[in-house]
């Protein structure tokens, strides 16, 4: 039994160092643009059963309950909380925040893949075409949308109509529309970091069309979406944990001089 409890508090030892990692990314993300915090789920391991309920005694009736042992807990996964973030308005006539569901299309140049985002700070690189801002790569608005030199007066709509005022016309001009993708299982989405995210067999294929319809989200020009991790939620769950840990710590020390103890005794 007390070599178990070692086990087994090794087992909360080792989940809870990994909840650590997760709550510490989601703190060292909270000035992110778009970023979505994540959740770590538990769940047991198996169960000695020295005996089962429903078991007859020596009368022969059902015994109301059983004696089982768990043997400690592992991870079971994270999860992603799609819940939005607040907005943040810059002013800037490219950023963009999605009020409601869906993603902005991103393609990387480099790989030619499809990725997406709740991060809308957008920015014009030399050809004049509208990349998400990085200094490492420009990748591309999808569909792609370039704005003329000399282009005044960006508007973006909520329904992700785009139009420019080209002098020495002082009429607008529609020059594109932009679309976002939507999910049926947001949470099953891969994070590729710098706010990307990859689709998969759990997210299912992505479902485009214009904001606004089939319960995509509005888009709100010059407001950025801040990150959802809430920073005193995420402190008090850093201190839960790390008690969790310091109490599995003690289990397995506690275990330990038992165990010394029994084995001195055992040599009498």
């Amino acid at each position: 039994m007390t070599i178990q409890a070692l086990y087994t508090a090794a087992t909360g030892m080792d989940a809870f160092q990994t909840n650590l990692d997760v709550i510490a990314n989601n703190l060292a993300n909270a000035a992110t643009t778009g970023f979505k915090e994540s959740r770590l789920n538990f769940a047991d391991l198996c169960y000695q059963n020295y005996q089962l309920p429903g078991s007859l005694d020596s009368n022969g009736q059902p015994v109301p309950i059983g004696l089982q042992i768990g043997t400690g807990v592992r991870t079971n996964g994270t999860e992603l909380d799609q819940t939005q973030g607040s907005f943040i308005q810059t002013g800037a006539p490219l950023d963009m925040a999605i009020s409601g569901q869906g993603f902005f299309q991103i393609q990387d140049p480099q790989s030619g893949q499809i990725l997406y985002t709740r991060a809308g700070n957008f920015s014009i690189n030399a050809n004049g075409q509208v990349v998400l801002s990085s200094p490492d790569i420009g990748r591309f608005l999808e569909p792609t949308l370039t704005i003329p030199p000399g282009a005044q007066n960006i508007s973006i709509t909520s329904d992700g109509v785009v139009s420019i005022v080209l002098p020495p016309s002082t009429t607008s001009t529609n020059i594109g529309q932009i679309q976002l993708a939507n999910f049926i299982n947001p949470q099953g989405l891969i994070a590729v970091g710098q706010t990307l995210y990859q689709l998969s067999d759990a997210s299912g294929p992505p479902q485009i069309g214009t904001p606004g319809t089939e319960g995509r989200g509005l888009l709100q020009q010059g407001y950025l979406e801040a990150s959802n991790t809430d920073p005193v939620n995420s402190l008090v769950d850093l201190i839960k944990t790390q008690r969790a840990f310091e109490l599995n710590s003690n289990v397995v020390q506690a275990g330990d001089q038992i165990l010394q103890l029994l084995t001195s005794l055992r040599r009498f």
